[in-house]
């Protein structure tokens, strides 16, 4: 007998009037008719159904849906291979925009509200919000967090500017030790960590010694820290979080 076409609205979600007009057009006329004239449709008519969804949904016109199901030479399985792959790129399509829906949430979170052009005219290639996720993750919803967030929302483009320009001086001094040979445990990386910890303490929260070396561990372990040390001096990340470590334990009472 086959199914009406109120049950097959039912199934796949569409309207009666979208299964007329598909009728209408010839893309889709089921297969039967019951004795009173009303339309039947059969299981492989849910299949072309299904198929005229599944490339709907893809952003397909009703006309190349059509000719791509009616083409003689294909079989279902190409059909089905064919949504399949569009269907993986519009998820990691659709993945990445949600990534970036995201970067922009915690951003607004992080106080970082300086526009496109400033936020390249400022910081390049090393946008401070790649590394707020990290942050938020392992430190969202302590004291800490919450105060450096206030303390960030209020910043200018210029106290960004100045912020910057303070780590790139230090950037520059720490990857002179490095190429000096200078060890971690010498005054002089100590010293640069301790001014490290200083800069994180004026800008964003009071950072003790011990809680500078629980976040030294993000500059190895985080994929975002590490890349953004690294580029400074190859090896830094490692080289700072030595180094903070023992001028954390010169600093202990």
């Amino acid at each position: 007998m086959g199914y009406s076409v109120g049950q097959v609205s039912g199934f796949a979600g569409v309207t009666v009037r979208t299964l007329h007009h598909y009728d209408a057009i010839g893309l889709l006329s089921p297969s039967g008719r019951s004795t009173a004239g009303h339309r039947r449709y059969d299981d492989a008519d849910l299949d072309r159904l299904q198929q005229i969804l599944f490339y709907r949904e893809l952003g397909f016109p009703l006309e190349e849906v059509a000719v791509l199901l009616d083409d003689p030479h294909a079989d279902p399985q190409a059909h089905l291979r064919r949504q399949h792959a569009l269907l993986t790129e519009r998820i990691g399509e659709l993945k990445r925009m949600a990534a970036a829906v995201e970067h922009a949430m915690e951003a607004k979170k992080m106080g970082i509200n300086l526009t496109p052009e400033e936020k390249f005219e400022v910081f390049g290639d090393k946008d401070p919000e790649r590394y707020a996720e990290e942050s938020a993750r392992r430190w969202g919803g302590t004291h800490s967090h919450e105060l450096a967030q206030a303390r960030a929302a209020g910043y200018t483009k210029d106290d960004w500017q100045r912020m910057k320009d303070e780590v790139d001086v230090w950037g520059a001094a720490y990857a002179d030790l490095m190429e000096e040979g200078l060890t971690p445990e010498s005054e002089e990386a100590m010293d640069l960590a301790e001014a490290h910890r200083r800069h994180i303490t004026t800008w964003f929260f009071e950072c003790h010694p011990k809680t500078h070396a629980e976040l030294a561990g993000m500059y190895v372990a985080d994929e975002n820290f590490h890349a953004f040390y690294d580029s400074i001096h190859p090896g830094l990340p490692e080289h700072l979080h030595a180094a903070v470590r023992a001028n954390a334990a010169r600093l202990a009472p």
